[in-house]
């Protein structure tokens, strides 16, 4: 797979290493100099641009890209890579990076965007992650389809322990995607049994998320 990244600081530098080692073939592009460190990326290609500007992306191939990840520090920037690469270049896949949340709610598909990713609100989620038992928290959005990635921790004296993940009726609108149990990553199948601690991974309708809360957290017993 083809992956430009629009952005060349750690952010960037960090994602490209990351889709390298697994094998993928990845471009970051940077107006800045001081940012083309082509010795901490060796095995990346690399180009000198304004990735706003058409004639860099079209330099860049992005027509040829499967994914386009949009890691600047500015949100104005992204905003306008993510927007140039769906609809200039019909790139399948757009990623952005939000790097203030008060902009959230401009990264969604009018702007090209498929998914994004807010550096501040993720480390927040993972905060309430990792304090809270029984409460819903949202990790990521994505933009096609109103969709959020939420996790919640089943506490032990929940209705649904003990239960086989295919004998629960699950809100519409929402899949199980992961059990992480023991520091162990499970694909849920329908014979498979939650227990008491375990971290399960939904994608969601954002307007789905309280009842799902309410079905995860009924308490057993409870009148």
């Amino acid at each position: 797979m083809r992956v430009a990244i629009a952005g060349a600081g750690a952010v960037g530098r960090s994602i490209a290493g990351e889709l390298l080692e697994n094998g993928h073939d990845v471009l970051l592009i940077d107006k800045n100099p001081n940012s083309i460190s082509v010795e901490r990326v060796p095995m990346a290609e690399w180009l000198l641009a304004d990735a706003c500007e058409i004639t860099s992306l079209d330099e860049a191939a992005l027509q040829r890209c499967q994914v386009v990840i949009a890691a600047t520090g500015d949100d104005k920037v992204n905003l306008v890579v993510s927007l140039l690469a769906k609809t200039e270049y019909g790139v399948p896949r757009v990623v952005a990076r939000v790097n203030n949340p008060k902009n959230e709610w401009l990264f969604n598909e009018s702007w090209g965007v498929d998914v994004a990713v807010s550096t501040p609100r993720l480390m927040s989620a993972l905060v309430e992650e990792a304090v809270s038992v029984g409460d819903l928290v949202r990790l990521m959005r994505f933009s096609q389809g109103n969709a959020n990635l939420v996790e919640l921790t089943l506490a032990a004296d929940t209705e649904l322990v003990g239960t086989r993940v295919g004998d629960v009726a699950w809100p519409v609108d929402t899949a199980l995607v992961t059990i992480i149990r023991e520091g162990r990553v499970l694909v849920p199948g329908k014979d498979d049994t939650l227990e008491g601690g375990d971290e399960l991974l939904f994608v969601a309708a954002q307007e789905r998320e309280e009842e799902l809360e309410d079905l995860l957290s009924a308490v057993s017993g409870a009148q």
